[in-house]
């Protein structure tokens, strides 16, 4: 069966791993502008400058730590000489703009998901006047995706808070940023009516919880500071659908989840019910943002661990009234869970669990399984009863450029034609609402896990390397034609 003749087919990308253009145009300074490069087996790091006495330094940036200070006390986030920041060139949207944009439409693309650079309209984050350079290239964006009939959806806040936010306020823990945060999105907003019609407020809102530097600007990793953070873009983000109702009722504002079905390992009680406390630690994000409350099992979580939240009874009402009106998200694969020692540990795309011996990884680690879409969907349409879309899904892999230019990308192609057959299935078989696919990376980009150009994702090669050498000149794979061969037939043809 086809997928709905309104189906949105696109990509998505991210502005610190594809834009570039470090501090071009007036752009100030994020906090991913100090990441540095990494790999698979080193971790990528944040560097960092103490003011008072000029010492450097950097931090290794691990998910789940469990240390409450990221960086030393008395140190901010800062770019140092001698180290290299993937985010600064990216794979250069920021010139290659109208190039990208029209392979996307001659691919066909529906939609283009995209991030914008809040440091680039407000570059310290709070400043009183928005960066009208800034705010020139995104018209310039729109226009062209607007050439080749492409529908932005555009993400506001993609691990890219301004640093003088992080520096001056301690990034989103301080309820400031709600104010600074709505400011910049009604600028936006305003500024391309009638040119962009859907947002996502922030990026994987969950990871505020892993990763709160990257989620939030944090560099208190504390369980208030997260807490605090998390609640305060839960505000910001109601505040946004609310200015959209009141005055642009036919812009939708989503929410951005980074999802994947948990499995057990085996059949024992206690793996089913550390895979539900596992979701739960993801699911609850989207009750608040879609659903519009807090679940009881969250606040009894905070309870538990003492965690008092800085608030007022308007947040509430806020979050009730305005929740999202869809619930995007990102889905890779699945993990799988077990209470029992099994002698093994996946370790691949920060899954915290156990290899499945069934389904298949690559050398990063990444799983394909075929099921996972279809049960995403599932379980999130029904949960919320509100239209969903997949925003991110994609693989990481090595790809070779050959002597004629071309990319044998048959595993990517592989890996695609299951997701999007589970889609099928989450659409014709159990009538899911699903506004639309936008593969992760559709042209190549830096990876925001571990920094690197080897590990690729995209239908377009872009030539550059892990150390930022490279013409950026963009080949079509095999995977481009393949795609385009899809969207032509509304997912019919998966050959």
């Amino acid at each position: 069966m086809s997928f709905p003749k309104e189906f949105l087919w696109g990509g998505a990308t991210a502005a610190n791993q594809y834009e570039g253009g470090y501090l071009e145009g007036g752009k100030g300074i994020n906090t991913s502008d100090t990441l540095t490069n990494g790999s698979h087996t080193v971790a990528r790091r944040v560097t960092w400058r103490n003011p008072q006495t000029n010492e450097t330094g950097s931090t290794p940036m691990m998910f789940t730590s469990a240390t409450d200070r990221f960086i030393p006390e008395g140190a901010i986030p800062a770019v140092l000489e001698g180290e290299y920041y993937p985010s600064h060139t990216a794979t250069d949207f920021y010139h290659h703009f109208k190039e990208d944009i029209a392979l996307m439409g001659e691919m066909g693309f529906k939609t283009f998901r995209m991030s914008m650079n809040w440091a680039r309209i407000f570059p310290n984050g709070d400043d009183e006047q928005p960066n009208e350079e800034g705010l020139k290239f995104y018209d310039e964006v729109f226009d062209e995706c607007k050439k080749y009939g492409i529908e932005p959806l555009v993400t506001l806040s993609h691990y890219e808070t301004p640093i003088g936010l992080t520096i001056k306020y301690g990034g989103w823990k301080d309820r400031r940023c709600i104010d600074f945060f709505e400011k910049y999105a009604k600028t936006v907003i305003e500024r391309y009516v009638g040119k962009v019609k859907y947002y996502l407020t922030f990026n994987e809102i969950n990871i505020m919880s892993m990763m709160p530097y990257m989620a939030g600007g944090l560099v208190d990793f504390s369980e208030q500071a997260k807490a605090q953070g998390a609640h305060n873009q839960f505000v910001a983000s109601a505040k946004v659908v609310k200015f959209c109702h009141e005055n642009y009722p036919d812009i939708k504002v989503g929410q951005m989840l980074a999802y994947g079905p948990v499995y057990t390992y085996t059949c024992d009680p206690a793996d089913q019910i550390l895979a539900l406390e596992r979701s739960q630690e993801t699911i609850w994000y989207a009750d608040v943002q879609t659903g519009g409350h807090y679940p009881e099992f969250k606040l009894k979580d905070y309870e538990r661990k003492g965690i008092q939240l800085e608030d007022c009874p308007e947040d509430y009402e806020l979050l009730e009234k305005y929740s999202a009106d869809f619930l995007s998200f990102s889905c890779y694969g699945s993990s799988t869970v077990t209470t029992h020692d099994v002698g093994n540990d996946s370790g691949g795309n920060f899954v915290m669990g156990v290899t499945n011996p069934y389904v298949k990884t690559n050398a990063w680690g990444w799983a394909t399984d075929p099921a996972c879409l279809r049960l995403a969907c599932n379980t999130l349409y029904y949960r919320y009863n509100k239209p969903i879309w997949i925003v991110e899904n994609g693989i990481g892999w090595s790809d070779v450029l050959e002597e004629d230019k071309t990319v044998h990308d048959d595993y990517r192609i592989d890996y695609l034609r299951q997701n999007i057959q589970s889609m099928d299935d989450a659409i014709n078989k159990d009538g899911v609402n699903l506004m639309g696919y936008t593969m992760w990376g559709c042209i190549d980009l830096v990876s925001a896990g571990t920094g690197e150009m080897r590990k690729r994702y995209g239908f377009v090669y872009v030539d550059r390397d892990d150390e930022g050498n490279g013409s950026l000149n963009r080949y079509k794979k095999d995977s481009f034609y393949w795609y385009k061969k899809v969207i032509e037939t509304q997912g019919e043809d998966l050959d």
